[in-house]
């Protein structure tokens, strides 16, 4: 029996074409995939009109000297509910590590420590993540909607959220501007 494929430590790349229109051009940093289901924060879109300054102070937690740094649209999924996706250089209370690659937390810890200078030293903080039930993107994937990429730590953590959908098919020796929705079938 064929064992199945988990695709923790890739990003997900929105095909063209992606019927769900919440997920075009979606670049999604998987963190967890095992057969109960996955887990991803996409790193393709910042939230408009909200920094992490402001966040940290919806918190209660001030931050004077923090340079301010957009907050991604993680996914539809619990919108309200924040994620920081970070080098492995930072361990706290419930810190998940994502292979060799990347870690994700969730709690007040880690924006506490990086609004005082002792977090990690690379990090992207989303809200909302993308969810799959069992088998669903197992499912997804044998469709037309992803494309499954290596995903680099440094296509993660640098640049324009805005560029990592291209800059992640680039990666991957795919031109996205060749690419075209509608996959068809013979």
């Amino acid at each position: 029996m064929e064992q199945p494929r988990f695709y923790s430590g890739h990003f997900l790349l929105a095909l063209p074409g992606m019927r769900d229109a919440r997920f075009d051009h979606s670049a999604i940093a998987i963190c967890s995939h095992d057969e109960d289901g996955a887990l991803g924060i996409a790193i393709g879109q910042e939230v408009e009109g909200l920094g992490l300054r402001e966040l940290l102070e919806s918190f209660d937690i001030v931050a004077p000297d923090l340079v301010d740094r957009p907050v991604l649209r993680g996914g539809p999924m619990e919108p309200r509910r924040g994620f920081v996706l970070h080098s492995l250089d930072w361990g706290g209370q419930d810190v998940m590590q994502v292979g060799d690659k990347w870690a994700l937390s969730g709690s007040l810890d880690i924006l506490k420590a990086i609004a005082e200078g002792r977090g990690p030293r690379r990090y992207q903080v989303a809200l909302g993540y993308a969810g799959w039930g069992a088998g669903q993107l197992e499912q997804e994937m044998a469709g037309d909607s992803w494309f499954l990429a290596d995903g680099d730590a440094n296509l993660l953590f640098d640049g324009r959220a805005s560029g990592r959908w291209a800059a992640a098919y680039t990666a991957s020796g795919i031109d996205p501007a060749h690419l075209v929705g509608g996959l068809g079938s013979a």
